[in-house]
């Protein structure tokens, strides 16, 4: 069992030289796994009802030996600045702007913003300001899908007028079709335990209603587009995962 273990380090040990040595003087092609957290701020129509928010999310890119990344990502969207709150709750609020629950006293109301933003992306590292050349800026664009809509909560689930399916009526829940571009700095480090990107980025959707009644305005909803901005910081930690560099052939 001894000898065993020994070799597998051995064998580890080497490999991972040889992986170090790789990605210090070569650009190599890897599978990246990544977990990421933003920052932003709502512009366009989004500001009518919501202020900063947070996304986390994670997913995995590929970058090629020519440093093209190609990525995939799935964002959940979570905040608690909802800056409309009197006209969301105006229908069913006292003129104190107090909800009254289904044992007739007065009950604790909570509204968030929720959604998610599934997309996919490339882009290009420029190996610049880096420890090697896989590391440097980045640019890159893409295209994916983006839905918001407000969370009401209420305390001990005992306002039946904007629980289940009433909730729907309030909510604002919009989608649609979002475009993404992103410029930071990505580092993959020499010695693979520091391994991150920082950026700047862009989303703007084109989105529509999706419920539909709108039990504030008392009118069914249209087609009406509704073109929602997000700004933010972008930080991601990455696990790569390198493949094997071509052999270097030296002729006399």
């Amino acid at each position: 069992m001894r000898r065993t273990l020994l070799i597998l380090l051995t064998i580890f040990c080497i490999s991972s030289g040889y992986a170090q040595r790789n990605i210090r003087d070569t650009t190599v092609s890897a599978f990246i796994f990544h977990a990421a957290y933003s920052f932003q701020i709502p512009s366009g129509d989004l500001t009518e009802y919501y202020g900063v928010n947070s996304t986390i999310g994670g997913g995995v890119s590929y970058k090629t030996s020519q440093n093209w990344l190609h990525s995939f990502t799935a964002n959940f969207i979570f905040g608690d600045q909802i800056t409309n709150r009197q006209e969301v709750l105006s229908m069913v609020a006292t003129s104190d702007g107090e909800v009254i629950d289904g044992n007739g006293t007065f009950t604790s109301i909570a509204l968030y913003e929720r959604g998610f933003h599934l997309q996919a992306k490339t882009g290009k590292v420029f190996s610049v300001l880096g420890p090697n050349p896989n590391s440097g800026i980045f640019v890159m664009g893409g295209l994916g899908y983006l839905q918001h809509r407000i969370r009401i909560e209420t305390q001990f689930g005992t306002a039946p007028q904007i629980m289940g399916d009433y909730a729907k009526g309030y909510d604002r829940m919009r989608g649609g079709i979002a475009l993404t571009g992103e410029l930071g700095y990505l580092l993959m480090s020499n010695s693979r335990v520091l391994n991150f990107s920082i950026s700047l980025e862009m989303v703007q959707a084109w989105t529509k209603n999706l419920r539909p009644y709108d039990f504030i305005g008392m009118k069914y909803n249209d087609n009406t587009r509704f073109s929602d901005t997000y700004l933010g910081v972008k930080i991601h930690w990455m696990i790569p995962t390198y493949q094997r560099a071509p052999e270097k052939y030296y002729y006399n």
